[in-house]
């Protein structure tokens, strides 16, 4: 398990895009959930359906959408210390993306995926069962979060921050 503290430094202050937090929205009585990704600069957000929320579950479903994201736009992935991340090492061997660990009982050390869950629970509050939630429903609530304008992007939505940063990094190659 490799900790927070060992993250590059561009991590921590976001002058390089491309490093995210995940975690899980558990869903009613603990038995369902959905996974959350968040780009730190753009906050940009994917929402991740899971059949279960076991380690092995979470891992495939989360390799599978990272597969599909541009390599220089998914750098590094940070996750609290649930049960759920587990298999990190599996996951980083099949994607190439370096898992870091929060401190234990620290939410504030993934700060920006813990305030995109509260956005989250606008449209799914607690109580949800997620195993009734249709991948559709995902998709709609995703596109509008990344469509969403933020004071913290002067007024961009993560769709256009991200967009840009993926036009930019493509000028440079």
């Amino acid at each position: 398990m490799v900790s927070i503290r060992e993250r590059p430094k561009e991590v921590e202050n976001r002058t390089v895009p491309g490093h995210w937090e995940s975690d899980l929205v558990v869903g009613r009585k603990n038995l369902s959930a959905i996974g959350t990704l968040v780009e730190r600069t753009t906050r940009t957000t994917i929402l991740v359906p899971l059949k279960a929320k076991d380690a092995p579950s979470v891992r495939k479903a989360f390799a599978r959408v990272v597969k599909r994201l541009p390599k220089e736009a998914m750098l590094s992935l940070t996750h609290d210390r649930g049960t759920e991340m587990a298999e990190h090492e599996l996951f980083t061997k099949d994607t190439q993306v370096q898992v870091y660990f929060a401190d234990p009982h620290s939410p504030w050390q993934r700060g920006t995926n813990e305030n995109t869950n509260g956005l989250i629970r606008d449209y799914f509050p607690k109580g949800t069962d997620f195993s009734q939630v249709s991948v559709a429903q995902l998709k709609r609530v995703q596109r509008e979060l990344n469509e969403r304008p933020r004071k913290t992007l002067g007024w961009q939505s993560p769709k256009e921050a991200f967009t840009r940063l993926l036009q930019k990094r493509a000028l440079r190659i």
